[in-house]
């Protein structure tokens, strides 16, 4: 049995960075585990393909959530990426960095080291951004990240609107001070998407102390004494066990981390001893502080064509893709067109919402795959940046082949119900605004019937998620912090966490260029740089 140096379960975002860095050593022996396949279909390089891989369960993990009144009685779904690159194979490509704030927040909760000043740092390490180095942008790192392109009589009209209704127009949206709406930065190089894998592991794959392991879904880690010393799973119909020297470090993502450490025994002793599962380390906050960017969403048909709806469809499908191989743009090369982050009141010292906008829109009566609409259209998504309800993550049972349940607890307090409504209401105003009466010819979903806060509300419940859940496994101070600020699981040795879950608040924006450079971050700390 080969023995590791470092062992990371998990092939996403933040384990393709950990491989890389961790790896740089020729003296340490590197594993990475994966439960998904390799990133071989032809549709996940393809921007549009993301309407067919987070429908193919191949790709993408389904966890259903609880029926529950946040989500309008119904069970929702939480997506993530099952195949090398993890989610960032199946997302959306938005590339975002938060606001300073968020990490100055996290050192002031105790996790030191974590500050704005610090995740600036890896923020500029990983970049590649075409627009350049101004001081803030960082340019030469592993990650390209692209403006969309998307200038047109609509897009700049909406920009035009928003700037009147007190929303100013930037260049890069990723400034430290965030209020403004632009053209999307995204994870796109010539019309193709860098993943995780794309960027970080990909080019170092053949290091000789680099083991990548796709199909194996890891059951438990393995304990001597209170430290970790290995882990043990499935593949195929196997049972594998894989040991190592130094550490493992999760990197599963917000759902399959807290359970994860649940059946490897770490959590509330009282859940766990339900399943007689015996306790290690008595760690009530593990699958606590599930925080989600809840949207509510709004389409509108379009008086003239600058739709991608049906550029998608028929033959018209043929000369996008026509276009697409010859020349790396249109439809195909589509995700998100404008990104904005608002204030939902003046006086606000930060934006305290986000909304991002697309040249399409889908049948919302089909729910079991991604139906564009026959007619022009435009979707708005929005949610609050910050969310103050709080969601768990539970075991169903002691079998590591169950899916966990999932409670979201959506649109439980005041804050977020205050602030949906007042999204609501700005993306209303900025549809119906005199610059786009040209181009807007009516509210199609949720319906100019949904008038009154509580109708707003029963629309957003029925809405779906961003798919940025976070929290679950939180870094920090108190009994309710899993991890201390360099990602030792508290209790044992030889363990770190390092993805989404260990994020104490939510960050302002989309997740995935944060959680990458939390990984690069974290390795820092892991090589003992920093620390």
């Amino acid at each position: 049995m080969t023995e590791y140096d470092y062992i990371i379960v998990g092939a996403g975002s933040a384990g393709c960075v950990l491989a890389n860095r961790l790896s740089q050593n020729p003296k340490h022996r590197v594993l990475l585990l994966e439960a998904g396949g390799e990133a071989h279909s032809p549709l996940i390089p393809i921007p549009i393909g993301i309407g067919k891989t987070i429908t193919d369960p191949a790709l993408c993990w389904h966890y259903p959530t609880e029926a529950e009144p946040g989500n309008g009685g119904q069970p929702r779904v939480f997506m993530r990426g099952r195949v090398i690159g993890g989610s960032s194979s199946i997302n959306g490509m938005v590339y975002c960095r938060g606001q300073p704030e968020d990490y100055d927040g996290w050192a002031a909760l105790g996790c030191d080291g974590w500050d704005w000043q610090e995740m600036r740092k890896a923020f500029r390490a990983i970049e590649d951004h075409e627009l350049g180095d101004d001081g803030e942008r960082g340019v030469g790192g592993p990650l390209h990240v692209s403006i969309r392109k998307a200038k047109n009589p609509l897009t700049a009209s909406i920009i035009d609107a928003a700037g009147q209704l007190g929303t100013p127009f930037k260049n890069d949206i990723n400034r430290p001070e965030q209020e403004g709406i632009g053209y999307c930065p995204v994870t796109i190089r010539n019309g193709r998407r860098v993943s995780a894998s794309d960027a970080f592991l990909e080019p170092i794959r053949n290091r000789p102390n680099l083991d990548v392991i796709t199909g194996v879904e890891i059951d438990r880690v393995l304990f001597s004494d209170g430290k970790a010393v290995g882990v043990t799973g499935r593949r195929a119909n196997d049972l594998v066990e894989y040991q190592c020297n130094i550490e493992v470090v999760l990197s599963c993502g917000t759902i399959q981390t807290p359970k994860l450490l649940m059946l490897s025994g770490i959590g509330k002793a009282e859940d766990l001893s339900a399943f007689d599962i015996p306790v290690i380390v008595d760690s009530p906050g593990v699958g606590r502080n599930l925080l989600e960017h809840k949207t509510v969403s709004q389409q509108v048909r379009l008086r003239r064509d600058y739709s991608i709806n049906r550029k998608l469809s028929g033959w018209r499908l043929g000369i996008s893709a026509a276009r697409y191989a010859l020349r790396r743009d249109g439809a195909l090369a589509s995700t998100y067109d404008l990104n904005a982050f608002i204030k939902t009141k003046p006086e606000l010292a930060q934006p305290d919402a986000q909304i991002l906008f697309w040249s399409m829109s889908l049948d919302k009566d089909i729910r079991d795959k991604v139906q564009f609409e026959n007619l022009p259209g435009l979707q708005a998504m929005g949610y609050p940046l910050r969310t103050s309800s709080e969601g768990q993550v539970k075991l169903r049972s002691r079998q590591a082949s169950d899916l966990p349940v999932i409670s979201t607890n959506f649109l439980a307090t005041e804050h977020d119900q205050n602030v949906t409504v007042a999204i609501f209401r700005y993306m209303r105003a900025l549809f119906a605004h005199p610059l786009l009466a040209d181009l807007i010819e009516q509210e199609t979903f949720p319906g100019s019937e949904v008038e009154s806060d509580d109708e707003i509300l029963d629309a957003a419940r029925k809405d779906e998620t961003c798919q940025h859940a976070v929290g679950t496994c939180r870094m920090g101070q108190g009994p309710m912090s899993v991890l201390d600020e360099k990602l030792n699981v508290r209790g044992v040795s030889g363990l770190r966490v390092v993805d989404l879950s260990a994020m104490p608040t939510q960050v302002s924006g989309n997740t995935n260029g944060p959680v990458m450079a939390f990984a690069w971050r974290a390795a820092d700390i892991i090589l003992g740089k920093n620390s």
